[in-house]
């Protein structure tokens, strides 16, 4: 009988071997463990994460895989990942993709850096501010995709996301009912960093959501982004 992830992500087309369906078993049990001393998530209950966390984030890996986005091997980067989402169980359901995680809030990585060492994701995870490590060598320009989940207003986001993003490759972050909106807003900053914004549907249950899928046309100017703080105090 399928658990009830296993049953939930059928209706994406995904099918979670017992392996991967155990993996996330633990990915649950460890994020509760840690939620509270590294404030992780909101609401830690395992019908929440299951629903909200692990399901979304494997729904937006079945749409990219759908619209041929995430490929085997591909590079791909997690902007600000927090609790792992949605990056890591896209890498535990497609373990052929190249996964980093970054984040500013050392708890954070130490937490995704357990999950990756219990779970044996192929990924590696990095401490740092978005504007300080978009200018590493090793990190810049360097992945096909970037993922980003409620990090920042999209004229920010694009600044901090888009530098470790390689010229033809893409952002894609989930916005809600609002995205074209923020599509709108986002014009000049588009410009300046040689990019075009498209807004698709993303059906899951709960609010309106939308995909926001960004193509980077050229390479980044070299002053982006800027220091810490700048993109959200100043957005382009």
């Amino acid at each position: 009988m399928p658990s009830p992830l296993q049953d939930e992500v059928s209706r994406y087309g995904v099918r979670l071997t017992d392996e991967q369906d155990a993996q996330f078993d633990r990915y649950l049990a460890l994020l509760q463990q840690w939620s509270s001393r590294a404030n992780l998530v909101g609401d830690a209950s395992a019908e929440t994460v299951r629903s909200r966390h692990f399901a979304e984030s494997i729904a937006l890996g079945a749409a990219l895989r759908e619209r041929e986005i995430l490929r085997p091997g591909a590079r791909v980067i997690d902007v600000g990942a927090g609790a792992g989402f949605p990056g890591l169980p896209i890498a535990i359901v497609w373990p052929q993709v190249r996964l980093t995680l970054i984040d500013a809030t050392r708890k954070k990585t130490d937490f995704l850096e357990a999950v990756v060492r219990e779970l044996r994701v192929d990924a590696d995870v990095r401490t740092g501010r978005a504007e300080d490590l978009a200018h590493e060598a090793d990190l810049r320009e360097a992945f096909d995709l970037a993922l980003a989940r409620a990090v920042a207003p999209l004229p920010t986001l694009l600044e901090l996301t888009l530098p470790f993003v390689r010229a033809g490759g893409r952002l894609v972050t989930v916005k809600g009912s609002k995205a074209d909106d923020e599509v709108v807003m986002s014009r000049h900053a588009l410009d300046v960093l040689h990019a075009r914004a498209f807004v698709v549907p993303f059906n899951v249950p709960g609010p309106p959501q939308r995909i926001v899928a960004v193509v980077k046309d050229a390479p980044t100017p070299a002053e982006y982004p800027r220091r810490p703080g700048v993109p959200a105090k100043s957005p382009l």
